[in-house]
């Protein structure tokens, strides 16, 4: 095991040893035991302040998983602390132009995200833009993720028309950049369904849905959950239009996914069911 190897041959206060343990630490994260994630982050930070200091970019990359460790167990006024530190140490060591400093801009804004304070978001979302048009150039997949968190943000607020725009510039550079068979493509199709769904617009809904869906198929095969989210975004076109039959066919297939991939008890597999039961109480 490196782990051991660096123990034995460069000892417990070395770089390589700090990364061996943020290797770990990603790899919990990786598989969503954030505990022990966060047990081998602090054990990298620790090592990089003693060695390396505050003010460098590696110590910045210790805070900066350790806030997407709080961020992923739901505990986002630390995670935003974490990624805060990381900013700082990047705006002194790498500068405002730097991908880096992009990506804590890009993260302080998931958290202000998934605290629903979309204002802040937003003005996060937007520095990271201005930092990725500059350095990484408009047709690059980190400034489309940009533009589609900026959409996600409008959507979520009810500014349809600003969220389509953002959306449309996500797409445009995926399509150009990754191509047609890629998931971010599907995901750029499915957000742009969703903004036509809030809109009461079923029948541009279901064309982007079904273009999402033809990709996640082509690309992630039929039992993935993400195919199975958009046969349940297919069938809530349906079911905003009023066909219930089509809407209950969709329903049923997201729910065979999910109950063969998720399993009954998940979250997303009861939503499918109670769909399949109301489209049926509708029929």
């Amino acid at each position: 095991m490196a782990l051991e190897i660096r123990l034995k041959v460069l000892g417990p206060d070395h770089p390589d040893t700090a990364e061996s343990y943020n290797n770990i630490g990603a790899v919990y994260y990786g598989k969503g035991d954030y505990d022990n994630s966060f047990v081998e982050h602090q054990k990298a930070l620790e090592i990089r302040l003693k060695v390396l200091g505050t003010d460098h970019s590696d110590t910045a990359e210790s805070y900066n998983n350790i806030g997407e460790v709080y961020y992923g167990k739901g505990d986002y006024d630390n995670a935003l602390i974490e990624h805060r530190k990381a900013l700082e140490i990047q705006m002194k060591v790498l500068g405002p132009d730097h991908p880096d400093t992009a990506t804590s801009y890009n993260n302080i804004g998931n958290v202000y995200y998934a605290k629903g304070d979309y204002e802040n978001a937003l003005v996060e979302y937007c520095k990271c833009l201005e930092i990725e048009l500059k350095v990484l150039g408009p047709d690059h997949p980190s400034t489309a993720i940009s533009y589609n968190n900026i959409g996600n943000t409008h959507d979520v607020k009810g500014d349809y028309e600003n969220a389509l725009v953002e959306h449309q510039k996500a797409l445009e550079i995926r399509l150009k950049v990754l191509g047609t068979d890629h998931s971010d493509t599907a995901e750029s199709y499915n957000n742009i369904g969703n903004v036509y769904y809030a809109k009461g617009d079923y029948e541009n809904a279901l064309v982007d849905y079904r273009k999402a869906l033809e990709i996640g198929l082509k690309v992630l095969g039929p039992d993935h959950p993400d195919t199975a989210t958009s046969y349940h975004n297919i069938g809530n076109g349906y079911h905003g239009k009023g066909d219930y039959e089509n809407a209950l066919a969709e329903y049923r297939k997201a729910l065979e996914i999910r109950l063969k991939m998720l399993g009954p008890n998940h979250s997303d597999t009861i939503t499918s069911q109670t769909d399949v039961n109301d489209a049926l109480s509708m029929i």
